[in-house]
């Protein structure tokens, strides 16, 4: 079976914890798409793991992990990663793979993300990370890609091109001095033979694990509204995080994905710019974010908090084809007297029941809430959904019936024993 992991609010879902658990039940977990710009972190006892490229899965002994072609590498990172889990004890070396097709990032790519950053008048809340900058020459074309370092003749005539064309924008548009070809050059074919033993045709690697019954996991990073297309542009991710992403991002047919598993918070969170029509006012919203540790994997930047948006939730779940939902931190919301949840959003008087894509009416619309009763801390944690407290039961009822799907997980911890399965 192929099931899909995907965020269904602005990332920062919980994703992490959702894939170290279903990792157990299944032969191969693919990360699809993103960078370094997004973190998984997975508490395993007293030590906590933060990955930004290495699918989390990587924890379970046996279990073969990959990095698909939709993914932007940053080999400073992978390279960071892979020391980390040697000194971790973890054996990766025959369980590890990298499509040749992956996109790298290169030390021009961060440059020329956090210097158009600086130049915009609306910032869009980029990591800085070269994300963007690499997708975008992967779409004119120039890209460099994992199977290009194994051959330094075409690396070669590859990166001269590009510095040719950047050092140019650099010096003229940012006043930089722009790069060195041979340092560069030395630097990646370097890591060229770091990962060679790594590299692989990982779409004919996980079709013939899909023709031998095998189960698969793919997961992406971000969440559906930090999406390319569906998410609220421009404060987007530079690919395709919904489960179509899934897809494109490995060389695995739609016809052969059995299953999309929905991930999202019991409560709304976004790092960074953008609209947010449910986000709490500051003095609660400060309150929240540290009863939550709403702080990014990535960048430790804080999170906006906000009520759960039933909208952007239906929403979500007709895109990727959403059958199971799983929420997350149910926790942080004991203790509350009041809950609510966005069903409909306000505009000039008219009542809005679908997410919108106008870039005004996402920012000025005023949600329209229903309210629920909250439910007490309880000393003991639950061990099963009906142990949960009557009115916690009643709201991911209430959250299941908007979202017309299935919810199958509840988090009320960040440990893996600090989770009902229903």
């Amino acid at each position: 079976m192929n099931i899909v992991l995907v965020g269904m609010q602005w990332g920062d879902e919980g994703k992490g914890k959702i894939i170290d658990i279903l990792s157990q039940k299944v032969d191969y977990i693919v990360r699809y798409q993103g960078g370094n710009n997004a973190g998984h972190t997975v508490v395993v006892g007293d030590k906590e793991y933060i990955f930004h490229l290495i699918p989390s899965g990587i924890l379970h002994a046996g279990k073969i992990c990959c990095i698909g072609n939709g993914v932007v590498i940053d080999p400073d990172v992978l390279l960071r990663e892979l020391d980390d889990l040697r000194n971790n004890g973890i054996d990766f070396k025959r369980r590890f793979k990298i499509s040749s097709l992956a996109h790298l990032i290169m030390p021009y790519h961060k440059n020329l993300d956090q210097l158009r950053e600086g130049k915009r008048k609306n910032k869009i809340g980029t990591t800085g990370r070269g994300i963007g900058p690499c997708y975008a020459d992967k779409i004119n074309r120039c890209g460099i890609r994992m199977i290009d370092l194994s051959n330094p003749s075409v690396f070669r005539d590859k990166l001269k091109d590009n510095l040719k064309e950047k050092n140019e924008i650099f010096k003229k548009v940012y006043q930089h001095p722009g790069f060195s070809f041979k340092k560069i050059y030395r630097q990646y074919l370097d890591y060229g033979k770091l990962f060679a033993p790594y590299v692989s045709n990982t779409a004919v690697l996980l079709n013939d694990a899909t023709d031998k019954k095998m189960d698969i996991l793919l997961e992406g990073a971000q969440g559906t509204f930090l999406d390319i297309d569906f998410g609220t542009y421009p404060f987007v991710t530079s690919s395709s995080a919904t489960s179509g992403g899934s897809c494109i991002g490995t060389g695995i047919s739609p016809v052969k994905i059995d299953k999309v598993v929905g991930v999202c918070k019991a409560y709304t969170t976004r790092v960074g710019e953008g609209p947010f029509p449910t986000e709490y006012s500051s003095g609660f919203g400060k309150f929240m974010r540290d009863k939550g540790k709403e702080f990014g994997a990535t960048t430790g930047r804080p999170r906006r908090c906000g009520w759960f948006d039933a909208v952007m939730g239906r929403e979500s779940v007709m895109l990727n084809g959403i059958s199971e939902l799983a929420i997350m931190k149910m926790d942080i919301l004991d203790g509350l007297d009041k809950i609510k949840i966005c069903i409909a959003y306000r505009y000039k008087g008219k009542i809005i029941k679908e997410f919108p894509h106008d870039f005004e009416v996402l920012s000025k619309a005023t949600p329209v809430y229903k309210e629920m009763p909250g439910w007490p801390s309880q000393d003991n944690k639950p061990g099963s959904f009906k142990e949960l407290h009557r009115n916690a039961r009643a709201y991911l009822l209430e959250l299941q019936n908007r979202l017309k799907a299935k919810i199958t997980m509840v988090s009320i911890g960040s440990a893996r024993k600090d989770t009902l399965f229903i």
